[in-house]
């Protein structure tokens, strides 16, 4: 997969596309019967969308007030959404331009109960899921027992009550057919990933004539060989099975020849369904390790700035204007959450614990001149400019001089992982902020510590 910023990035604005209220009965299918297959995280996104689309008159917005919202880091909304797309509930589109990159979220209707419960995947991915009695239950409860035995239909068709009168639409009206044979997706799969060729090479013509195979039966099938791992020659010996007496054959009957053919040749237990991994690939590691300081990058890129400065100050809540300036650099700037959870560290960390909003700044548009996009880029720069960075703080802005200032001919040495990155999950005692830290000597003892950890580990 792509790198996350390529991706998405809290900047990035976004509209909603909501052509349809949506109504109790659909949030209660997206609660109970989607919910168990994507997890909390998006339903939360979608019900947060559905509640922004509602609004008659709608402000800009970023991916930045959905990770306020929602209370996610950028990297798990990302997943969220890409989640929400590939079970139907949400189509998604992109504009690109030299400034901003703007996204268009148009949410969808979920299927109603009766056809949720008749497509082979999203049924058996749910019933792995609840299991059978919550499943029955939810069939109870949603679907009504049809009744056609004790009734007649009796409605009038169009025809019956409408007649046609000279009258056309004007071309520019008109609103575009679907293609002959094709059908709307519910949700995205892919039926050309079959190979329908190789299924009708082994079908005799007067068993199985090709006009038995429409379209719905062709995406059945195409489901069914997903679900069950099944090839086109596995599916041939379904398609045989599922034949009626009058040499028909029907979604009902496929389904339950290819339950019959998997316990019969595979497993008696049901397949089952997982997500695919889609987590943003790691950091290289060593050996299959991280490195302490790949550890400090990894929490840099995927940890909200808020808690980046809670961490940072032994779990005290950071003060408005802190908070204010993480969101200028990442809102109006436009810089990766990574690169401001850097930032934030290093200058707190070479200023006694402050955020200097002018140093700041200057920092920032440096990494931006030099398009800085990751949490391992900023801290490597921070290391290679770090006399000039000095420079810069104890300009005639800054009028204490520091007791622990980096001298300029001291001689570089590697950037060590800082205490604060391994106390952010402890209940510390209060401890004096009064003395001034020196940039290196803070992740030297670090790096200290750490070393006593493992040795006790090892005994």
């Amino acid at each position: 997969m792509r790198q996350l910023y390529k991706e998405l990035q809290p900047a990035d604005a976004f509209d909603i596309r909501l052509p349809h209220m949506l109504s109790t009965q659909e949030r209660q299918l997206i609660t109970l019967f989607y919910q168990p297959l994507t997890g909390a995280e998006p339903i939360s996104l979608y019900l947060t969308l559905w509640a922004e689309g509602e609004q008659v008159i709608r402000q800009p917005m970023t991916h930045y007030y959905l990770m306020n919202v929602l209370g996610l880091p950028i990297g798990k909304i990302f997943e969220a959404r890409i989640t929400l797309e590939a079970i139907g509930l949400v189509r998604t589109w992109k504009k690109e331009t030299a400034e901003q990159r703007h996204f268009l979220y148009e949410l969808m209707r979920p299927l109603d109960a009766e056809n949720f419960m008749k497509d082979p995947l999203l049924s058996m991915f749910l019933f792995n899921k609840i299991g059978e009695q919550a499943y029955r239950k939810l069939r109870q409860r949603f679907i009504v027992p049809p009744r056609e035995g004790e009734f007649q239909e009796v409605s009038r068709a169009f025809i019956d009550v409408f007649k046609p009168v000279n009258a056309q639409i004007p071309a520019d009206l008109q609103i575009v057919t679907q293609r002959d044979g094709e059908q709307p997706k519910n949700y995205p799969f892919y039926v050309e990933q079959f190979d329908f060729e190789l299924l009708k090479a082994g079908l005799s013509e007067q068993l199985v004539p090709a006009s038995l195979l429409t379209v719905d039966i062709r995406e059945m099938i195409a489901k069914i060989a997903f679900l069950y791992h099944l090839n086109a020659l596995d599916m041939q010996k379904v398609v045989i099975l599922a034949l009626d007496d009058d040499l028909g054959i029907s979604k009902e009957r496929l389904r339950k020849a290819a339950a019959d053919f998997y316990k019969l040749t595979v497993s008696k237990e049901s397949p089952k369904l997982e997500k695919v991994n889609t987590a943003i690939p790691p950091s290289i590691e060593q050996n299959g390790i991280k490195t302490k300081e790949q550890e400090l990058q990894h929490y840099l890129e995927t940890t909200p700035p808020v808690q980046v400065l809670r961490d940072i100050n032994n779990g005290k809540e950071p003060l408005p204007t802190s908070i204010q300036l993480a969101e200028n650099l990442i809102v109006q700037h436009g810089m990766p959450i990574g690169v401001v959870n850097a930032l934030l560290e290093y200058v707190m960390l070479t200023t006694d614990m402050k955020l200097p909003k002018k140093y700041v700044e200057t920092i920032a548009d440096h990494w931006g001149r030099k398009n800085i996009q990751t949490a391992k880029q900023a801290m490597e720069l921070a290391r290679q400019e770090h006399d000039k960075y000095t420079t810069w703080k104890n300009s005639p802005q800054t009028t204490t001089p520091k007791k622990n200032t980096y001298a300029k001919n001291q001689k570089r040495r590697e950037e060590k992982v800082p205490d604060w990155f391994y106390k952010r999950n402890e209940k510390s005692e209060e401890t004096s902020q009064n003395d001034q830290m020196d940039f290196e000597t803070e992740r030297q003892k670090m790096l200290e510590k750490l070393g006593n950890i493992q040795n006790k580990v090892g005994e």
